[in-house]
């Protein structure tokens, strides 16, 4: 389904939803001081959920209170002074607890803009699309299980062209601390944000780093005691730990070679396709003691997939979970496609990348609430048997 063909429907509400929408209210807006910022961050809940059409404000105002509703909403999220930090975390906290995750995914959202005034907009490649485009970017961090994904931490990426003009910068009040940072190193500061500073699980951080640095990632991520499972490309260079590799050698080799000569160490692993109506697929997967250069002596798992009858591997996954199965991990890999499922069938449809405002803080304010939306209508069933999206 494509973002035209949804746009024409809106959820119908169940009782298993009504009952998730008001505890998850409750745990969110806590934080905020008035009763009326509370009143209105419900309604924006609602507006998002339930709204026909493209979640903007002037939707929602419409379909909960008309004109007076829309400017009042307008400035509780463009310019009000509620924190949208403290909501997050009890967003993180909530979906947690009520879905427990398997691992966390960092996973990039490109939002494509026609202007250029949005905070952050700028032209981009985009890998996904193959070509470049005005847009904003931003990761996104999901407690993912194979059940359900729900997005919990984001950050914004900010070029250096935003960075740099002052009068932008201004208009939409970017916090002084935001520098200048690699799309790679804004995945890693999603997550540490995200989960390091908040009474949440310590699970596998997920994420394609084929884009990144992937030595200076995996020190960092290390440093911080997070463990880690990344998709990586086919030529970093590694160095075989495993004395039974056939041709095992010393030297730093491509991942690609190193994997090659382990395909008589391939099994058969099967896993659940949630972007084929949840299919169960059978891959080949094999996994290799490797070391990483200028990341300690300590040994990673080299971790390969394909399917019979293809070019061997077709994915290479490097992890520091040494003790975990190979076919485990191949499990939590795709976990990405779970969260890929998500975005396109729960958090599109909630108005995820709706928000037309300026100004930095109203990103924030209407992508937590959107994400809030998403675990309202994914830990309801929404995708299945509860609140569906429906003509």
């Amino acid at each position: 389904m494509d973002r035209t063909e949804y746009r024409s429907q809106a959820p119908v509400r169940t009782d298993a939803y009504d009952v998730i929408l008001a505890e998850l209210c409750s745990a969110l807006f806590a934080s905020l001081p008035r009763s009326d910022q509370r009143r209105k961050g419900v309604e924006y809940l609602r507006g998002l959920l339930c709204a026909p059409g493209r979640k903007s404000i002037r939707n929602i105002a419409a379909l909960v209170g008309g004109q007076a509703t829309e400017q009042s909403l307008h400035h509780f999220i463009s310019d009000s002074t509620w924190d949208w930090t403290p909501v997050r975390r009890a967003l993180a906290k909530y979906v947690a607890r009520n879905a427990p995750p398997q691992a966390w995914v960092a996973r990039p959202m490109v939002i494509p803009k026609a202007g250029r005034h949005s905070v952050g907009v700028s032209r981009r490649f985009c890998p996904s699309l193959g070509q470049a485009l005005n847009a904003q970017q931003a990761i996104g961090v999901w407690a993912a299980s194979e059940e359900l994904s729900s997005p919990v931490g984001w950050r914004l990426h900010l070029s250096q062209a935003w960075l740099d003009d002052g009068q932008r910068r201004s208009r939409a009040s970017i916090p002084d601390g935001a520098g200048l940072e690699s799309l790679g190193d804004c995945a890693i500061e999603a997550y540490l944000e995200t989960a390091a500073r908040q009474d949440l699980p310590v699970l596998p951080l997920v994420m394609d780093a084929r884009e990144m640095d992937v030595i200076a990632a995996v020190r960092k991520l290390r440093m911080a005691g997070v463990p880690l499972l990344i998709r990586i490309t086919s030529t970093l260079r590694l160095t075989a730990a495993d004395p039974a590799l056939p041709g095992h050698s010393a030297e730093a080799l491509p991942a690609q070679q190193i994997m090659g000569a382990a395909r008589d160490f391939r099994r058969t692993v099967t896993w659940t396709d949630h972007g084929s109506s949840t299919a169960t697929r059978m891959s080949l997967a094999a996994a290799v003691r490797v070391r990483m250069p200028y990341c300690g002596r300590g040994e990673f798992l080299l971790l390969g997939e394909g399917t019979s009858g293809r070019p061997w591997p077709a994915e290479l996954w490097l992890t520091d979970l040494t003790g975990v199965p190979p076919a485990t991990l191949l499990r939590l890999s795709k976990l990405v496609n779970r969260v890929d499922q998500d975005f396109t069938e729960i958090a599109d449809k909630v108005g995820i990348r709706d928000f037309a405002g300026r100004s930095y803080d109203g990103w924030h304010r209407h992508i937590t609430l959107a994400s809030a939306a998403h675990a309202a209508a994914a830990l309801s069933g929404s995708t299945d048997q509860g609140m569906s999206f429906v003509s």
